[in-house]
Parts: structure tokens; C-alpha cells; sequence
């Protein structure tokens, strides 16, 4: 194959040739995804529904579980299909819209929860000036500029990846079409092109995770300073879900991405892909209810309301 235009189909990597493990993992993947549904579903019922959930933090948290939502949506139900019919077959369009969608809301999910590590500094460093510096329309504007930011990311790479030739097969090492294996299918000499893009997004990534890190500097030192138990157990409640959401989101993501080629093996991006992309979305919910006394109460009114 000289050029991508002979080529109308990518063939993804399966987890295992053997017919039973296809359908334990089909099984298994549908729990999950079933449970990401359900769990980021009942997050964004909450919010919509409790007027004491209409404040800054819990607006981000909405647009992180429609992100999760969206990003599980793009790689597992493909992965699901797959194994349940026995292929390994995606289309060309089918395989530049996974690529599209996972790096827009990827990409918009780190821009978001940056701009949520500000919510929380705001709250805690300086909470006389809350309301003035996180007013609805503010919180709107920056959610939009997440959203907006992570859909240019997306036309950038999208459009700079699928426009190189590719002359090393149609074989994706990976159960969904990402970047940097759709790029070791590319003539050695077209991969330069899309360096400069790669860069610009390493740069804007690299930006955002300083910014996270010395937002919480600032946060423990403030936190420690309070003398009351109470205010720093309130606080640590507040920031912790999301530390965690987020160490949970670049570690995962650092480790796909950044690794040593010596250390890379296909069962080991898989393992990776795996966390990144399909636990990371599922986990959310759960990490974000276990401490969060109001979004627990929400909770439980839904549950009992549908139920009864």
C-alpha cells in the first residue's frame, strides 16, 4: 500500500483469538460501560435537578461526567461489537471519528479539570472574591473555552494524521484508533508533519499540568493554615475527589504516551489503553460520591424517587 486512499479499512488489535474469552470480555466491557451509564448519568440527574447542586463546582462536574460519557461512548461500544461478532474491522471514517471524538473530549476532560483545580484555589485561597471571579456567566465561558479548545485540538490532529500516507498496512496495534498508532502505519518520512502539531498540544498539556500543581500548592499551604479541624476536613473533602480524578487521569495518560519504546509491548498499551479510556470514565462517578456528603444526598433522593 503506496498511499491511505487504497485503504478503506483498519483492522483493530483483539484482546484474544479464543471464542469464550471473546464473549467474557464482551460481557465484561458491557458491565463497565453499563456502569459508567448509570453512574455519570445519575452525576448529571443530581446536578440537573437539586437546586443546592447549581454552583460553579457542581456545573464543571456536569460537564465532566457528559466528557466521561462521551469519551467511554467513543472506544467501548466499537470494542463491544467487535467481540461480540467475531472482527476486527473499522472503517476508514469510522476509525477518523474515533480519532476526532477521543481527542476532543480526551483533550477538553484535562482542559476542564485544570479549569476545576482554579475553582477549587478560588474556594479555599481566596473565598471573599468567589462569587465575583466564578459568577455563571465566567464559569460558562471558561467551560466553553475547555470544550472549544479540546474540539480545535482534535481538527488539528485529526486532520493532520489522516492527511499522511500510509504505507505500512492497515493493522491498528490497539482495540480503538488512536494517533499514535494510526502514525506507525505512516511513510517514514510523512511522520515529521505531524511533529509541529504534537508539540503545540505537548506544550498546552505540559502548561496545564504546572498550572494543577501550583494550584495546590497554594491550596495545602492554605489549608494547613486554617485552625480550625473542621474548615481543613471540609476542605479536604472538597479538593481531594478531584486530586484524586485527576493524578487517577495524567498517570494513566503519561504512561500510554510518554513511556520508553523499550518497555512498550502490545499487551502492555493495551492494559493502558484499558485504564485510560475505559476505567478512568467509569471511576469518576464513584470517586467523586465517595466524600461528597451533598452529591451523596442527591443521590439518594433520584435512587428512591425512581424507585418508588
Amino acid at each position: 500500500m503506496s498511499n491511505s486512499s487504497f485503504i478503506t479499512e483498519f483492522l483493530l488489535l483483539t484482546f484474544t483469538d479464543t471464542r469464550e474469552l471473546q464473549l467474557l470480555h464482551f460481557a465484561l466491557f458491557l458491565g463497565i460501560y453499563l456502569a459508567a451509564l448509570l453512574g455519570n448519568g445519575l452525576i448529571l440527574s443530581a446536578v440537573a435537578c437539586h437546586h443546592r447542586l447549581h454552583t460553579p463546582m457542581y456545573f464543571f462536574l456536569l460537564n465532566l461526567a457528559l466528557l466521561d460519557l462521551g469519551c467511554i461512548s467513543t472506544t467501548l461500544p466499537k470494542a463491544m461489537a467487535n467481540a461480540l461478532w467475531n472482527t476486527r474491522a473499522i472503517s476508514y471514517q469510522g476509525c477518523a471519528a474515533q480519532v476526532f471524538f477521543f481527542v476532543f473530549l480526551f483533550g477538553s476532560e484535562y482542559y476542564l479539570l485544570t479549569i476545576m483545580s482554579y475553582d477549587h484555589y478560588v474556594a479555599i485561597c481566596k473565598p471573599l472574591h468567589y462569587g465575583s471571579l466564578l459568577g455563571s456567566r465566567a464559569c460558562v465561558q471558561m467551560a466553553a473555552a475547555a470544550w472549544g479548545s479540546g474540539f480545535l485540538n482534535a481538527v488539528l490532529h485529526t486532520a493532520s494524521t489522516f492527511s499522511l500516507p500510509l504505507c505500512q498496512g492497515n493493522a491498528v496495534d490497539q482495540f480503538f484508533c488512536e494517533i499514535p498508532q494510526v502514525l506507525k502505519l505512516s511513510c517514514s518520512d510523512a511522520y515529521i508533519r505531524e511533529a509541529g502539531a504534537l508539540l503545540f498540544s505537548f506544550s498546552l498539556t505540559f502548561g496545564c499540568f504546572v498550572f494543577i500543581v501550583v494550584s495546590y500548592v497554594e491550596i495545602f499551604r492554605a489549608v494547613l493554615r486554617m485552625s480550625s479541624e473542621q474548615s481543613r476536613h471540609k476542605a479536604f473533602s472538597t479538593c481531594l475527589p478531584h486530586l484524586a480524578v485527576v493524578s487517577l487521569f495524567v498517570s494513566t495518560a503519561t504512561v500510554a504516551y510518554l513511556k520508553p519504546p523499550s518497555i512498550s509491548s502490545p499487551s502492555l498499551d493495551l492494559v493502558v489503553s484499558v485504564l485510560y479510556s475505559v476505567v478512568t470514565p467509569a471511576m469518576n462517578p464513584l470517586i467523586y460520591s465517595i466524600r461528597n456528603q451533598e452529591l451523596k444526598n442527591a443521590l439518594i433522593k433520584i435512587v428512591f424517587i425512581h424507585a418508588s
